[in-house]
Order: C-alpha cells, then structure tokens, then sequence
C-alpha cells in the first residue's frame, strides 16, 4: 500500500456555523474545496509552454509533480 498523498489541506477553506436537527447547539464546521496541491498544480500548468508535443495526461502529471515540490519545499525549515 502507498503512502497517503499531501494535498496540504484545503486552499480555500470556508468556515461556518450549523445546527443540525437533534444537536445541542451549533457547531463549527470547516470545508474546503481545493486542495493546495491543486492550487499549486494549477498555478504551475498556467507556466508551461503547451506547444510542446505532450498529452494533456503529461502536463497534468509534470504539474502535480511541481505541485508536491512545492509543498515539500513549505515543510523544509
């Protein structure tokens, strides 16, 4: 089995209060959209030169792999 991805956690979280049916009083709930490794796989694809000869499969994957650098350079200290 492989180790888990980090994604970072969410990019964009939104936080909010709710009180469900049965509960005792609100509660706060935290959630997020994208991920940061999404943000930053999406901010690195928008720096490559899509004329080259890839597959769109090979940019994603080129931009995912930037993506996990950069989060591996955020926990370097």
């Amino acid at each position: 089995m492989s180790a888990p991805i980090n994604d970072g956690g969410p990019a964009f979280p939104c936080a909010y209060y709710s009180e469900p049916i049965g509960s005792i009083g609100p509660q706060f709930t935290i959630k997020g959209g994208m991920t940061i490794r999404d943000y930053f796989a999406a901010a690195a694809l928008q720096a490559m030169d899509l004329t080259t000869q890839h597959t769109y499969l090979e940019y994603a994957q080129d931009a995912y792999a930037f993506a996990d650098a950069m989060l591996k350079a955020r926990e370097a200290k």
